[in-house]
């Protein structure tokens, strides 16, 4: 691609993905000559499985230039500090666990935590739980904000919270502010050139838009990708079981902590998520061990919400196209992939796919080999996230349902998912392991895969623990709870 000649881009379908898509590309070609166009279709609705966020949603609107309460007021979002996990194990001094974004200040308690954790997987009797020794745990803890007081320059890391409906309306309207163009269309056909590329979609009313590269965000239809150029659809089934989502708002009846609760259920989980006007509410279960009606009344009562409010039943198809880029089609969202949204990575994933994606034309415009680089890279992605989520299931220390039962002694693990759990529980080093699997830059970091599984207890039993020999000295937990209590007090109480 010459500098003078950016693609013509034609996004099929709106919502978070498209929009966030459609930002992009329009944000690094247009000053070029580039065009983006959406094709949304007003008869379709957005799935809004999951209102949460990864770090790198804040890093799309710093690269876009969208003031952060300019956004998070037309979106009622709050912010995310991590995610506390409940009911994931039965070990004793293990019922819940938080999950930080890592900071500045981390540098200085991490090794600590991992120090510790090496100790307590060697049988030694030290203090390993990830609760101690972050700062984005006191923070959520305390309801603080992520923002310190000017004389104290360390900003944790955090995502947000946001009604994803809103967040996709918010984007739409600053990109067409911007020269984005919205056709307010529904698709009926997509039509090929003679050598098999897209050549344009096909619209009611006759209206025909053509384009050099078509993003498909349909959704799960995958209009262009899978049923048209099929693309190839590579199922996780075999190692996520979670196949549904029933969900529901509730309004607020407490304070509400800067984070996502995850808490396990019969056959499942729940995810609790504190908007600015409401709580989002859903349990994402697997329908080969309980029903949608079992289903609805099981997160009914754990909500309060018995005999009021109206759910909605939801079919997720977890798993990735083989090809994110197949011809000049580029697949996001629903319609690239999806994994459940435990660890709320739809985002990440689509912003990812959109940077990458433009580097790489950039670089070889349709040409094979940066685009089979891309999407090996973006495979790569979807494959390590995966792992992290499974690994959430295959360690659980639960044993009250089959459903549990069933995912503790589930073999369908990748080999890089074995060698992590097979080094944890050899006492070898998970950060060495992790490096190298990932060619030096793992999906997720060393103190993720710590946090998980300390924070379920996966350590010797405590019967069989003992203290530490003379000559070796475990990290202090009071003296760095002390700091990070020191540290949060630059921070103000989080208020709406």
């Amino acid at each position: 691609m010459s500098e003078t000649q950016p693609p013509r881009v034609v996004v099929l379908g709106g919502g978070s993905a498209g929009w966030i898509t459609a930002c992009l590309l329009h944000h690094r070609w247009h000053a070029r000559g580039g065009e983006v166009t959406v094709v949304e279709s007003p008869e379709i609705g957005i799935i809004g499985v999951g209102e949460g966020s990864t770090p790198q949603l804040k890093a799309l609107f710093d690269h876009l230039g969208i003031e952060e309460a300019e956004w998070m007021a037309a979106c009622d979002a709050t912010y995310k500090l991590g995610i506390r996990f409940s009911g994931w194990s039965e070990r004793e001094g293990h019922a819940s666990y938080f999950h930080p974004f890592p900071g500045p200040v981390d540098l200085h308690t991490e090794p600590r935590f991992l120090h510790n954790c090496a100790l307590r997987r060697r049988g030694f009797d030290v203090p390993a739980h990830p609760d101690d020794w972050f700062l984005a745990e006191v923070l959520a803890e305390q309801r603080r904000t992520p923002h310190p007081q000017d004389s104290f320059p360390f900003a944790p890391s955090y995502g947000y919270h946001f009604d994803a409906h809103k967040l996709g309306a918010f984007l739409r309207e600053w990109a067409i502010a911007r020269g984005v163009v919205h056709k307010s269309l529904k698709v009926t056909e997509v039509e090929l050139g003679s050598a098999g590329d897209v050549a344009a979609l096909l619209c009611e009313g006759g209206e025909r838009i053509d384009g050099d590269v078509f993003v498909d965000c349909s959704g799960f239809r995958s209009l262009i990708a899978q049923q048209k150029l099929g693309a190839k659809f590579l199922p996780f089934a075999e190692n996520l079981f979670n196949d549904r989502a029933v969900v529901m708002p509730t309004p607020h009846r407490e304070a509400f902590k800067p984070q996502t609760d995850s808490i396990a259920m019969r056959a499942g989980w729940r995810w609790s998520i504190p908007l600015t006007t409401r709580v989002g509410n859903g349990y994402v279960y697997s329908s080969k061990y309980v029903s949608d009606e079992e289903a609805e009344a099981e997160l009914r009562q754990a909500i309060g919400m018995e005999h009021e409010g109206d759910v909605r039943v939801l079919q997720m198809r977890v798993g990735r196209v083989e090809d994110s880029w197949t011809r000049n089609c580029l697949a996001a969202g629903l319609a690239q992939g999806f994994i459940e949204p435990l660890e709320a990575t739809a985002l990440h994933i689509v912003i990812a796919t959109a940077l990458d994606f433009a580097e790489a034309y950039e670089k070889g415009g349709f040409g094979p080999a940066h685009r089979d680089t891309f999407n090996r890279s973006i495979a790569a992605k979807y494959e390590g996230i995966r792992d992290y989520i499974v690994a959430h299931y295959r360690l659980n220390q639960r044993s009250d349902t089959q459903y549990w039962r069933d995912n503790a002694t589930n073999h369908a693990l990748s080999d890089n998912l074995k060698g992590l759990m097979t080094a944890w529980f050899t006492h070898e080093d998970l950060r060495e392991i992790n490096l190298r699997q990932h060619d030096g830059n793992p999906h997720y970091a060393n103190m993720s895969w710590h946090a998980l599984f300390a924070g379920y207890g996966t350590f010797p039993p405590q019967a069989k623990m003992v203290p530490l020999p003379a000559g070796l000295a475990g990290a202090d937990r009071a003296k760095t709870r002390a700091m990070l209590a020191a540290c949060a007090s630059n921070f103000a109480d989080y208020k709406l």
